[in-house]
């Protein structure tokens, strides 16, 4: 049986203590460091999403929230020093939230919708990732996904690994990837 995978931007009111309790799991507290009390991270989220160069989703399992998204401009990032960044270079940062949905298989699924998603924009020629260089197994999953390492980069709460998916690599790997199993997936 397959799943249905979905986002749906992020609601303040709804989703302020789900988003809060993903960033107080062991396995997220490492790689995002916002494990903060309740009224901090308020503001956090606050800014996040008054933030215009960004959007926020939950990332939904056949309606079930299980992953937090931030889909962001390169332009007007920190990250846009990093590189010569055009004008249309999209970002994603995500990460699980629901322990009991890690290591199930989840995240390339979810990763390969979100960049989708991101190059309905006929403009966008590149999504980019700039993961912890210590977890390795989102790297792997950006690697499957067609992201390619470019360098090692210095950010003010991390050293990230900037990592590049250019449309056609995608577009091809996606191509041989329904070719191989025989089937299409389709993502909302």
């Amino acid at each position: 049986m397959e799943k249905r995978i979905s986002f749906e931007k992020v609601d303040y009111d709804r989703d302020l203590n789900r988003i809060h309790k993903w960033m107080n799991e062991e396995h997220v507290i490492p790689f995002w460091q916002l494990n903060h009390s309740i009224e901090k991270f308020m503001d956090h989220l606050r800014k996040a999403l008054d933030d215009d160069h960004q959007t926020l989703y939950l990332g939904k399992l056949d309606d079930v929230p299980i992953s937090y998204w931030e889909a962001y401009w390169v332009k007007g990032d920190v990250v846009e020093k990093c590189y010569e960044a055009e004008t249309f270079d999209q970002g994603i940062h995500l990460l699980i939230g629901e322990p009991d949905y890690l290591g199930r298989g989840y995240a390339l699924p979810f990763l390969e919708a979100m960049v989708s998603f991101q190059f309905q924009v006929a403009e966008t020629k590149k999504v980019i990732a700039e993961p912890d260089i210590r977890n390795e197994k989102m790297i792997h999953v950006f690697e499957q996904c067609g992201f390619e390492p470019v360098k090692p980069i210095e950010l003010p709460d991390k050293t990230g690994l900037l990592m590049f998916c250019h449309r056609d690599v995608f577009e091809r790997r996606l191509k041989q990837y329904d070719r191989n199993s025989g089937k299409t997936e389709t993502h909302s």
